[in-house]
């Protein structure tokens, strides 16, 4: 897909909508996922906030500095940041894989994939662009095979609404 104008203001919201999926994802195995869990979900979002952050500016600050700038901000802590950043995502996405597939309660399939493609979607700057790429698509029909399962929690009929006096 070629970039343009539109694909630049989209780009950071992929990272936004993966934050808000794992987050109703988490919400339905973390009876099941326990302290694993927890740890999982807090490095993913984190991670995905960061990628949120790190997209917003290559896509929106970054074009409008020089090329030096640009250069001496990756050499210096922002390089670093973005390091950290991916270091905590892939963190955070194998063990929150770990214990998606530890609670048996997520499509192993769907965790798999998500895990896979973000292993090169978390290393943006250590791989190639079309790894990179292809590493968020598999990722986010990893996402989307996952969040099937929100839509079939359960048979049983909600519990009514208590009573207020």
């Amino acid at each position: 897909m070629p970039e343009t104008a539109f694909t630049h203001a989209i780009a950071p919201f992929a990272a936004l909508a993966g934050l808000l999926a794992i987050t109703g994802l988490y919400l339905l195995i973390r009876p099941a996922s326990g302290t694993l869990g927890l740890i999982g979900y807090v490095l993913n979002s984190a991670g995905l906030a960061g990628a949120f952050a790190i997209e917003y500016i290559l896509h929106f600050v970054f074009p409008h500095l020089s090329g030096g700038a640009v250069a001496g901000l990756l050499a210096g802590s922002t390089g670093q940041a973005f390091m950290i950043t991916a270091i905590v995502l892939l963190a955070g996405v194998l063990t929150f894989s770990v214990a998606a597939l530890r609670s048996g309660m997520l499509p192993v399939i769907g965790v798999v994939l998500y895990a896979a493609g973000m292993i090169p979607g978390s290393l943006r700057n250590a791989v190639p662009l079309p790894v990179y790429l292809t590493g968020l698509v598999v990722a986010a029909v990893g996402v989307a095979w996952m969040a099937t399962r929100l839509w079939h929690t359960t048979d049983e009929e909600p519990a009514p609404a208590p009573a207020t006096a």
